[in-house]
């Protein structure tokens, strides 16, 4: 790791315990930075005052739940935020991320799984930092502009802020402007991993998409669905 910036992860949960096994997965195994806290206003104050890249948040906590800190966390940043919830938390995983949280890890969690999350969900973050692509360009479909070299969106010349789920799915749909891709075969490209939960996880992302990206969600002009078969982006070059 010499040379090179270290990445930072927040790890926030009451359990002290899974904290500390946490930053032992993380910090001593893959050199990755760790910051740690106990409940949800503790990791709101830290996202606040810190360079951090990753937040990894438990849904149950005391004086802030996990939802609460992602809800007021995604007023103002776009770091990939994973929750960390029991089998049992089910409706609270499909509401944070219908609130703005990019993945889910169930527990009891598998150290390599929770590796391997982690480490995806920070290139994909590190991707949309301004690093040159050497085939970067600009995509534009209508209003919609998409400058992939820099990872910034806008519509009708407004700048659009997504996260970094929310971008990969926008330019992989964009790239192949025309073509429906199943909610499977987008959770696995953007993932990487066998999908879970497809149809839930990215129905939701295309919600915030769409919200973000169109005049009339319930009227898409650019991200249309193809009912029983998937999405497609669409519109004049």
């Amino acid at each position: 790791m010499k040379g090179e910036e270290m990445d930072r992860v927040l790890v926030c949960d009451d359990d002290k315990e899974i904290v500390d096994a946490i930053d032992i997965y993380l910090s001593r195994e893959e050199g990755i930075e760790v910051l740690k806290a106990y409940n949800g206003k503790e990791a709101v104050d830290i996202i606040e005052n810190e360079d951090v890249q990753l937040l990894l948040i438990d849904i149950m906590m005391p004086e802030m739940d996990g939802i609460e800190a992602t809800k007021i966390i995604r007023e103002n940043h776009t770091i990939p935020i994973i929750l960390l919830s029991a089998k049992s938390e089910e409706k609270d995983k499909i509401l944070g991320l219908n609130i703005g949280a990019d993945d889910y890890i169930t527990k009891p969690f598998n150290a390599g799984e929770l590796v391997a999350r982690v480490k995806s969900n920070l290139r994909r973050y590190t991707s949309l930092g301004g690093q040159k692509d050497e085939n970067a360009s600009v995509i534009t479909i209508g209003g919609l502009t998409i400058n992939d070299e820099n990872k910034q969106v806008f519509v009708d010349d407004e700048f659009v802020r997504l996260t970094p789920i929310e971008y990969n799915i926008l330019i992989f749909l964009a790239k192949n402007k025309g073509q429906v891709f199943s909610s499977p075969q987008i959770y696995e490209h953007i993932w990487n991993e066998k999908p879970i939960d497809a149809e839930n996880t990215v129905a939701v992302h295309i919600r915030h998409i769409r919200e973000k990206i169109e005049i009339n969600p319930r009227e898409p002009e650019y991200l249309k669905v193809v009912w029983g078969v998937g999405y497609k982006i669409e519109g004049d070059l």
